[in-house]
């Protein structure tokens, strides 16, 4: 019998144990969720309703169940409608589809002059007013402005179906963290 190897295998589930142990003392001192939330255990959230001189029709209702689901999905939170320790709510103000000249995209013409292709921003600004009854120095009233480029050759339902979505995400996302985030 070797006893080397017997010594070797006596040892792994003490170093294994260890590690374990380990774990779970960084696991104890530190939180891996970056959560500001701490004591907050329901939230509300209202319809944002679109007063942008442009209105996509389907972008009040699209924005405000993308929100809600972004913090009913991603939090402990639960949704309420009657005192909630936290509020959401806020309105789009701004939907604008402008002609841009940047693009990398040209091509030559037969007489040897450069076209630029044509590409145009869409813009969504939304202003939310975030309220933390727990917690009132977190609370605020910010704006949050996003843009996209594309080819102007998409359609409008093109845009609505890609563009509008990649943009209010983006919106979304800087509201979560600005709220969730504890940077």
């Amino acid at each position: 019998m070797n006893f080397k190897n017997k010594n070797i295998s006596l040892k792994q589930p003490i170093l294994v144990g260890v590690l374990f142990a380990l774990l779970g003392v960084l696991n104890s001192c530190y939180s891996f969720t970056g959560s500001s939330l701490t004591d907050e255990k329901t939230v509300q959230i209202n319809e944002f309703p679109n007063n942008a001189t442009l209105v996509n029709p389907a972008l009040s209702q699209q924005f405000s169940t993308d929100i809600q689901n972004r913090f009913l999905q991603r939090t402990t939170l639960k949704g309420t409608k009657e005192n909630p320790d936290l509020l959401i709510e806020g309105e789009i103000t701004d939907y604008t589809i402008t002609p841009t000249t940047i693009s990398s995209n040209t091509s030559q013409t037969p007489a040897g002059g450069v076209i630029q292709q044509a590409q145009n921003k869409l813009t969504i600004t939304v202003k939310v007013h975030y309220e933390n009854k727990i917690h009132p120095d977190s609370s605020f009233d910010r704006t949050y402005t996003d843009e996209a480029a594309f080819n102007s050759n998409l359609s409008q339902s093109d845009i609505e179906a890609s563009q509008v979505k990649i943009v209010t995400e983006r919106i979304i996302n800087k509201i979560f963290n600005d709220i969730v985030a504890n940077w």
